[in-house]
């Protein structure tokens, strides 16, 4: 290995040189004759084709590298050959040229020249091929060879690997940026139309776009795995069957393995470790991956929306997949270490506020610009309804503290594109002060556990008082009323991609991640789970019965709940990961949904009986309430907009919310809706009285009689496989009515 000043000269020599040749590997490298670069301009940020001067077509580059020494554009013919163009233009940090000739379809990619020093945060090394963070597509593969590391990784002093440089070439072991043509659909997305469904409204289905068809039936062969197939009229129609009213995708953003998983010959497959903020994943892409993915994402989504189902984007900016010191030079990393992460004070190390080795420096003015950007570009030109940020108190920190007030939260509520979209928060991330549950300011719904853990906790029996039960079916009050916020401030769910599945979460009581690689160390060990008295698949028909009725009570529960429901893919008809609750590696029957699962007539009982709740829901907005309940009477007959019993018919005292309770019952009236309808009239509704009952055994539940009713009709009964689809048991007021054990009664009030 080379010493320090021979690095540093090295990378003296392969500053621009007109694009004829450099040294790479110590090795001349001999390039095609370079076409001229023009001046161009600093924006927009990217590649972008266009028409230059005199009418001349090209494709105008911009890069901010801040405190970076020289730039080079490298384009790369079909061959793998590259040739390096200086780009000598600077303007306020933004490198930038305009090439003729250059045109969509064009890989490339850049080298930014500097100082390495570590120690300082500086990380320059010319040697390695970094991706365009504004690149609209990518073409290829990242594979994790020692070359494409910045420093070496082989160095026998461990402890300084990361301080001494890697000179070999990273360009034939990186995908390339991808020069695509903006227009290029412009007749077809004309025709697109948002569903524009309002937040109360919303029912949201939590999938992956490889998992959710590489086996579904229907879908061609082809087109499994990929954005087409999930625009299939076959995929459609199951969605919209269910009666969701969006789907939130997993990232999609290109993304990158970890090496760890690839040693193991295993992958990223939900892909939270984003590396190109712009380009839809070309791993998902049917139709090429030279720019046609663009247009493939924007074709799903019009089919989508066509339907009725809004596109939500699980988004990734809290870091790279750059990592840590120690970590691949893919990017960022190597553009300016210094202006995108957040360092340490020992300025060699990165503040991780992830558990992914890096996080993103919000604050900076060139890094919020990069994720405004990028979410911008998706809702303009891509089309999409909305976003959930992984992990979005990393990005709210301003210099260390979450900071409600920062930087990040205030462009976004300024924002006249993004202030219009969904925006949901998953509001916590891994460092001091960062679980922010309630926290995030108007305009932003968040994911809430507190809802997953007192479902969770109430159908195992293992809740201690019913007190908190009451505020997640109700809205979750006591996080979200305040500062103008909605109950649909809450994002209620009983399950997500990390974790169980709902199955899973009433089958096995200990994880069983064997299958990661990591001795099933990985994954959480607080899941709230309950086996039903035998751990993981059983021939026992008892065993198997309660299993189905508490994943029916569950599903139950969420969908009568008060908030915006999230059902995660496959739950509806009983999808099972075996166990394991970290499947974030598994790209294979444990991740893809099973869909055969609906040829059995117990799963396909439970996909009838969650369409049907989605679509009791849909007819009935005292189960979408716009405003809080206040627990007043607001009629002469003294009835309140909700009200709450025990098993013996008596409303509940204070001292019962504080006790332990099997048995609870739910009044909403639809007498007392607040807000108008589109026309300016009061919303009406009937009113519901749902009895929650988790004991074992059977219970008498005595019916409320006058004023709250004269009879109740039974529209479910969660302890029934199947529901009937014509007018349910009538009871009077004031009746003694069976509740079996561990079920659900839906009642509607005459």
């Amino acid at each position: 290995m080379s010493s320090a000043a021979e690095q540093e000269a090295v990378a003296e020599r392969v500053l621009p040189d007109g694009g004829t040749a450099a040294l790479l590997n110590g090795r001349p490298h001999t390039r095609p004759a370079a076409p001229p670069v023009w001046p161009g301009a600093p924006t927009p940020l990217g590649a972008r084709f266009r028409t230059g001067p005199d009418g001349v077509a090209g494709t105008n580059f911009a890069l901010w590298a801040g405190g970076a020494e020289a730039v080079q554009l490298c384009l790369f013919d079909d061959d793998g050959t590259e040739t390096a163009l200086p780009l000598t233009e600077l303007t306020h940090e933004i490198w930038h040229g305009f090439v003729p000739g250059v045109g969509p379809g064009q890989r490339y990619g850049f080298r930014v020249h500097g100082r390495w020093d570590p120690w300082t945060g500086a990380r320059w090394n010319p040697a390695k091929l970094l991706l365009d963070p504004y690149a609209r597509a990518v073409d290829g593969e990242f594979a994790l060879p020692p070359q494409v590391y910045g420093h070496v990784r082989d160095w026998p002093e461990q402890h300084t690997a990361d301080t001494v440089r890697d000179d070999r070439d990273s360009a034939p072991y990186v995908p390339k940026g991808v020069v695509v043509h903006d227009d290029a659909y412009p007749d077809e997305w004309m025709e697109d139309r948002r569903p524009k469904t309002p937040w109360a409204d919303s029912v949201i289905y939590e999938l992956h776009v490889r998992g959710f068809t590489r086996r579904h039936p229907g879908i061609p062969e082809e087109l499994r795995g990929t954005y087409a197939g999930l625009a299939h009229p076959a995929a459609i129609e199951h969605l919209v069957a269910l009666g969701v009213t969006a789907v939130e995708l997993l990232p999609v953003h290109q993304f990158a393995h970890e090496d760890h998983l690839l040693r193991r010959d295993l992958t990223n497959y939900w892909g939270y470790n984003s590396i190109g903020y712009f380009a839809p994943h070309a791993g998902y892409a049917s139709a090429g991956t030279r720019g046609q993915q663009v247009g493939e994402f924007k074709r799903m989504v019009r089919a989508l929306h066509a339907a009725g189902v809004e596109v939500i984007l699980d988004v990734v900016y809290n870091h790279t997949a750059e990592g840590g010191e120690l970590g691949p030079m893919l990017s960022l990393k190597g553009i300016d270490n210094r202006g995108y992460y957040r360092l340490q004070q020992d300025a060699r190390r990165y503040t991780d506020y992830t558990g992914c080795g890096n996080t993103l420096h919000v604050v900076q003015p060139h890094v919020l610009r990069l994720i405004t950007d990028s979410l911008r570009y998706w809702v303009t030109e891509m089309g999409v309804d909305g976003f959930r940020f992984d992990l979005a108190a990393a990005l709210a920190r301003s210099m260390h503290d979450v900071d409600m007030l920062s930087p990040f939260l205030a462009v976004i509520a300024q924002d006249p594109v993004l202030r219009r979209v969904k925006l949901i928060a998953e509001p916590w991330d891994v460092g001091s002060g960062g679980y922010q549950v309630g926290a995030f300011p108007p305009l932003w719904t968040e994911w809430n556990d507190h809802y997953r853990n007192a479902v969770r906790d109430f159908w195992r029996g293992a809740l201690p008082d019913v007190r908190d039960l009451g505020y997640r079916l109700s809205g979750s009050s006591d996080l979200y009323a305040w500062g103008g916020r909605r109950p649909y401030a809450s994002v209620n769910f009983v399950t997500a991609h990390d974790g169980y599945t709902l199955r899973d979460l009433v089958s096995y009581e200990r994880k069983h991640n064997e299958a990661n690689g990591e001795g099933n160390r990985d994954g959480s060990d607080d899941n709230r789970s309950w086996n039903c008295g035998t751990e993981g698949e059983t021939d026992d028909e008892r065993v198997r019965s309660l299993r189905r009725r508490q994943l029916r009570n569950l599903l139950t529960t969420l969908l009568l709940s008060t908030g915006v429901p999230m059902l995660v893919a496959g739950d509806e008809m009983g999808r099972t990961q075996g166990g394991n609750n970290n499947a974030y590696c598994q790209d294979n029957e444990v991740g893809w949904i099973d869909w055969e699962l609906l040829a059995d007539p117990g799963w396909k009982a439970l996909f009838d009986l969650t369409s049907r709740l989605i679509a009791l829901r849909h007819r009935h907005p005292v189960l979408r309430r716009r405003a809080f309940f206040n627990g007043r009477a607001h009629s002469t007959d003294g009835i309140r907009d909700l009200a709450w019993f025990t098993a013996n018919g008596t409303e509940m005292t204070e001292q019962d919310w504080y006790a332990p309770a099997a048995t609870l019952g739910m009044y909403l009236s639809g007498q007392d809706i607040p807000g108008r309808d589109e026309r300016g009239e009061p919303v009406l509704d009937d009113s519901f009285l749902a009895v929650l009952h988790t004991g074992d055994r059977p219970v008498s539940f005595v019916l409320p009689g006058a004023p709250w009713a004269e009879r109740y009709e039974v529209l479910v009964d969660t302890s029934r496989e199947e529901q009937g689809e014509g007018p349910g048991v009538v009871h009077s007021a004031g009746a003694e009515v069976v509740v079996p054990g561990r079920a659900v009664l839906l009642l509607r009030v005459g």
